[in-house]
């Protein structure tokens, strides 16, 4: 396989995964977590969180992945994007149906196997234009919401907000452990490692250098929204069907539906360009085991042309679709309850695309 991923593709893939439609559906959770604004405190809790597991993330000794629970909680992470995906689809197409939400994952799923189904150096490529539009997403949202922002509207905290108590304490970790969701993909470098240059340095350096920058960008986007749309509208987020798509809410209360309806569309683009980065990195992970003797030899076959991992791709890839016809909610605590298993077999060192994957079975426990 190619090493075509340097720093800056890393970085790309990592903030594009971890990105996502996370923070643009889990901002209501988040506040109804603690009934406020103060709730952001959970954003920071993860952080450190991630910090410290991605650090571990970037060591070469390691143990090996129980690929059998990955081959079931990797195709839920990328689920959980595809009920994103359909969800902020919403507030385009009023009154979708069960069926039609089905449809539309499965539409996204394909979609994405057949971008994925090529040579990774046009996959850098098209990494990075994806994280582009992240970007660009990101940047309308922070900009627009510097311009209206009210500070009595964001700081408007509830009495008691601060107040030391269990419930503080409880409240606090509900956020953090969605702020922890939201991080998630700041090591999905790590499965492509047999495709990174220099992978001593740029994996380390790129997880490190992403989850710094995302948390800068979670902050901005939380800020713009709640300086714009009182956290009493989509708090608690149960009772608020709106807060499905707060992001467009908060854009149609400054510019009017038919812009809030253009930048719904980025949504879309970011949310894709998220099930796009988690499947690439996911499907090395079974190829690599294979290759090495841990799991079925028929995925340890790459694409005659391509180079790729094309039945661990195809595989993943479908089973993704298929957990898409779930609940978001459901996919969400399967996919953090799987990752908290203990690690299996014995610790060795490994070539670098199996490299940071030690903390996959271990991490992540719900």
């Amino acid at each position: 396989m190619l090493r075509r991923f340097g720093l800056i593709h890393a970085t790309a893939l990592n903030m594009t995964n971890m990105i996502g439609i996370g923070p643009f559906i889990t901002i209501p959770l988040l506040m109804s977590a603690l009934g406020g604004p103060q709730a952001m405190l959970g954003w920071l809790v993860a952080l450190i969180i991630v910090m410290c597991d991605g650090m571990v993330w970037s060591e070469r000794l390691m143990g090996f992945l129980f690929v059998w629970q990955f081959v079931l909680s990797g195709p839920l992470e990328i689920a959980s994007g595809y009920i994103g995906f359909s969800q902020y689809l919403g507030y385009i197409w009023k009154g979708i149906t069960v069926r039609q939400t089905m449809l539309v994952v499965t539409i996204v799923g394909l979609a994405n196997l057949a971008l994925l189904y090529r040579r990774i150096t046009s996959i850098a490529a098209i990494t990075v234009t994806l994280w582009i539009g992240t970007i660009v997403t990101v940047i309308v949202v922070v900009v627009t919401g510097a311009l209206h922002f009210d500070h009595r509207v964001a700081f408007d905290f509830p009495p008691g907000a601060f107040t030391f108590s269990l419930g503080f304490l409880l409240g606090l970790g509900a956020a953090s452990r969605i702020g922890v969701y939201d991080y998630l993909g700041y090591y999905d470098v790590c499965y492509i490692g047999d495709e990174v240059r220099d992978p001593g340095r740029v994996i380390p350096r790129s997880i490190l250098l992403s989850t710094v920058l995302v948390a800068v960008i979670y902050l901005a986007i939380n800020l713009s929204i709640i300086g714009v749309v009182p956290w009493r509208d989509f708090v608690p987020a149960a009772s608020h069907p709106q807060s499905n798509f707060v992001v467009s809410i908060f854009m149609e209360r400054i510019y009017g539906p038919g812009v809030a309806t253009l930048f719904t569309a980025m949504i879309l683009w970011t949310a894709f360009g998220s099930v796009f980065a988690l499947l690439l990195g996911y499907s090395r992970v079974p190829y690599a085991a294979a290759k090495d003797g841990y799991f079925f030899k028929l995925f340890a076959r790459l694409h005659p042309s391509g180079g790729f991992p094309y039945v661990s791709l195809i595989v993943l890839g479908v089973l993704s679709i298929f957990a898409g016809f779930v609940s978001l909610g459901m996919v969400i605590d399967a996919s953090r309850g799987g990752r908290g298993r203990d690690e299996r077999g014995r610790s060795r060192r490994t070539p670098e695309r199996l490299s940071c994957l030690a903390r996959l079975a271990t991490s992540r426990a719900a």
